[in-house]
């Protein structure tokens, strides 16, 4: 029987879609910790050398996601969102287009918003790692993937797995 509170497997766009899928040798337990705990996603949740400074996690559907991402310039990034499905050591998703409590938020300039799917299914002894990023406009799209969608979500993925084997 299917759980009417489960959303179903988000569908994949490649016109307004982004996809990064990866087999990593740690159990989705682990990959659900880095991302959940605020403390340990500050230290890997973006490439090197830019570094994630605050980050504030409310962790149910509703709930805030914040984080403020640095740049060895000084650059400063500050991102709020809202959870939208919270299913333990499976599935996270979040939108920058709602803050806390699911209330609508403008985009700050320049930028855009997306819906990201993070996916965690067991393989072997790891984890299928999936996060599928979903934007408003083949124009979003484009500009998140010239951003280095792939590299970034890449290096950001291998920081976890570093982190993760020490635990």
């Amino acid at each position: 029987m299917t759980d009417p509170f489960r959303a179903p497997m988000p569908g994949f766009n490649p016109a307004l879609d982004l996809k990064f899928e990866r087999v990593v040798p740690v159990r989705p337990a682990l990959v659900w910790r880095a991302w959940t705990v605020p403390e340990d996603l500050m230290k890997w949740f973006c490439p090197k050398p830019w570094r994630t400074t605050e980050c504030d996690i409310d962790l149910y559907p509703g709930g805030r996601f914040r984080n403020v991402m640095e740049g060895p310039n000084g650059e400063r990034m500050e991102n709020l969102g809202c959870y939208l499905e919270v299913i333990e050591n499976r599935r996270l998703t979040w939108t920058g287009a709602l803050g806390p409590g699911f209330r609508p938020q403008a985009v700050n300039a320049p930028g855009f918003l997306f819906t990201a799917f993070v996916m965690m299914e067991p393989e072997g002894s790891g984890t299928r790692y999936t996060a599928i990023v979903a934007h408003m406009t083949e124009a979003d799209r484009k500009a998140h993937a010239e951003m280095g969608f792939e590299h970034g979500w890449g290096a950001a993925l291998d920081q976890l797995v570093d982190l993760a084997k020490g635990w």
